[in-house]
């Protein structure tokens, strides 16, 4: 079961659970008898993806096909149904003819398939807000048009007449109307928000991409209005503003030390209140500002102590019950039914079943200082069991590389390498976001410099604790991962082993042509500031592309691409490749033919991570050892958990 949805009375849960032929459906379970569960929406050819409850009778849907690689894109659609199966009905076009439903319904009255849901209401209407995309040329989103849409008719209401231009971002109150927005053009981006009389004005204006201003949260039934910002310390914070003056109080409501706020509110839908705010620092925690919930928290982390354990609701004043997901480093998201009357946990479903969380590996957050002093958290699962030497250890660079990369929480790469018997490193290097604008400032034209030192800071730091055998190290990644990978195999040979990489960049300066699918604006005014200009920093950027240093890298590369990849195009992997085997025998290639920038298939995982694990076995895993012809004082030892 995926996904589990509380009903606003709170007596229904909405999941995806798979059909007989493997494709993700539409289930309601009734929890007054929970062993009556009902498909009310199935396609032949696609899954169900994501879902929201319209009220305690209706639902909307959209849909993905997971049998398909990455590179196969469908716009998602957008469908209704009744919790009973009945009423069903296609509201948005899903951009591809082949998906076919396998509920009846009505079809007429569609958007075309570049509306997609903005949200639901709590008025209990049958009505859902959705917004039309416009793009350029590019295929970045110029503007958006937000419309009310009655899920039963198929009737939609415009609801930006009158408003500035060139909107791509919206803010609505508690009764769905727009009150705020963002929109960008080229280098410069503004907000706008709109007063009680219904003028809209500009409420902040600065270059895009780089400069970090407030931003709307939330607009409450009751006049609250909340807002994102910088601190003193460059880190974002949760601020109450004022609503006339447009100013932010001078305290936050919420302050997270050496993290930018990141969260969810829960808002009553009967009385609009704000009962309070789901937020993630190294884990996912909550802030409850109702004692009621505050109350039933912790009576749930008394009876399941082992996990972070999150509370969802819709009504959640009224209703008996609540729906509680429960997970932790170690074990991926289980549900659990609480009811207050009896104050009881009543098990659900798991999400992954087949996963036994003593075998898992333990995931453990750390502040690590770099070489010039600047402190990046680093995230280390270590396989399960005690060591009695220092173990084997993939370094995991995430992509992006402007995301935040690593959280407590389960995660399949992580695991699955740890489960093999390998310490994985997961480094939050400069230039990483979600700590502060410091830390994200410090990565500006550092591919394959600072970035990449603090990538091997992270290693030699877990050697000298003990974890890692410094003889047995690999780099590994994707897209950014991917080519800190080829610049760390290039930089510090005499730190890894080996390196895998997949969807990686290898030309700095093809990221700058009309391959990429990253918009014109972001090669023009985003890269120039973060990467590096083209002409002015020619030198450097030479210097820091894989393509141009291939000859210097001699360790063992595996190397996968996906066959019609937009975002890194293949060319990157094909070029390098054909660069580097001409002085490195050691290097693998494939390519996913009908991949893009990711896998998406069951099957193009499993080929991946097996060749992975036979190539990890061969270069510092056991393979090598039994290869070296001894079983030296590094090679893995681990009791019983």
């Amino acid at each position: 079961m995926a996904k589990p949805t509380l009903s606003p009375s709170g007596r229904y849960v909405a999941a995806a659970g798979t059909v007989n032929d493997g494709r993700a459906a539409l289930v309601v379970l009734d929890l007054e008898n929970l062993q009556d569960a009902k498909i009310v929406a199935s396609f032949l050819d696609a899954d169900v993806d994501s879902f929201l409850w319209v009220n305690d009778q209706r639902l909307v849907l959209d849909v993905i096909d997971l049998k398909s690689g990455s590179a196969k894109w469908i716009a998602p659609g957008l469908w209704a149904v009744d919790r009973d199966g009945k009423g069903f009905r296609q509201l948005v076009e899903a951009g591809y003819d082949f998906i076919s439903n396998a509920s009846s319904g009505v079809v007429d009255r569609r958007l075309p398939w570049h509306w997609l849901l903005h949200s639901t209401l709590s008025d209990g209407s049958d009505d859902v807000l959705v917004e039309s995309y416009s793009f350029g040329v590019d295929w970045t989103v110029r503007s958006t048009t937000l419309a009310r849409l009655n899920t039963r008719t198929g009737r939609n209401t415009n609801l930006v007449a009158g408003t500035p231009a060139s909107i791509r971002q919206w803010w609505v109150d508690s009764k769905g109307q727009p009150v705020a927005g963002w929109g960008s053009d080229k280098s410069r981006s503004t907000s706008y928000w709109r007063n009680a009389q219904g003028e809209w004005a500009v409420w902040q204006e600065g270059p895009s991409f780089v400069e970090d201003r407030p931003a709307p949260w939330w607009f409450g039934a009751d006049g609250t209005v909340l807002a994102l910002a910088s601190e003193g310390d460059g880190t974002r914070a949760l601020f109450q503003v004022d609503p006339k003056t447009r100013k932010l109080a001078q305290d936050p409501l919420v302050r997270l030390k050496g993290y930018d706020f990141s969260g969810s509110r829960v808002v009553d839908a009967d009385s609009g209140k704000l009962l309070g705010i789901h937020y993630e620092t190294d884990a996912r925690s909550t802030i409850w500002f109702d004692r009621g919930l505050r109350s039933v928290q912790a009576a749930v982390d008394a009876q399941l102590p082992r996990t972070v354990n999150t509370l969802h609701c819709r009504r959640c004043e009224a209703v008996p019950t609540l729906l509680v997901e429960a997970s932790s480093d170690r074990q991926p998201p289980s549900y659990f039914i609480y009811r207050r009357d009896t104050r009881q946990l009543t098990p659900l479903a798991d999400s992954r079943p087949w996963i036994k969380p003593q075998q898992m590996g333990q995931r453990d957050m750390h502040r690590v200082s770099a070489r010039d002093g600047l402190v990046m958290p680093v995230l280390v699962t270590t396989p399960a069991g005690k060591a009695s030497a220092p173990l084997p250890a993939v370094v995991l660079v995430h992509g992006g590389p402007w995301v935040r990369g690593a959280n407590w929480e389960w995660e399949r790469h992580a695991q699955f390498l740890a489960s093999r018997g390998y310490v994985v490193i997961e480094p939050e290097f400069r230039g990483s976001t979600g700590y502060g604008d410091k830390h994200f400032r410090a990565g500006w034209k550092q591919w394959g410099l600072a970035m990449q030192d603090d990538v091997a800071d992270a290693v030699q730091w877990a050697v000298k604790q003990g974890l890692v055998d410094e003889q047995r190290v690999c780099i590994a990644g994707a897209s950014y991962g991917g080519y800190a990978t080829l610049m760390g195999l290039i930089k510090h040979p005499e730190l890894y082993q080996c390196g895998f990489e997949w969807v990686g960049v290898s030309d700095i300066e093809l990221m700058y042509s009309s391959l990429s699918d990253v918009g014109e604006a972001w090669k023009e005014y985003g890269m120039p500031v973060l990467v590096g200009d083209r002409d002015k920093d020619a030198a450097q950027l030479r210097a820091t592309s894989p393509l141009q240093q291939a000859a210097r890298l001699t360790r063992p590369l595996l190397m996968a691409h996906g066959g019609a990849d937009m975002r890194v195009p293949i060319k990157h992997g094909r070029n390098f490749y054909d660069a580097v085997r001409k002085t490195n025998p050691n290097v693998e290639w494939v390519v996913y033919p009908d991949e893009g920038h990711g896998w998406r298939m069951l099957e193009t995982n499993v080929d991946f991570w097996t060749r992975v694990e036979k190539f990890l076995d061969r270069h510092i895993g056991a393979g090598a050892a039994a290869k070296a012809g001894s079983q030296s004082p590094s090679t893995r030892k681990i009791s019983s958990p």
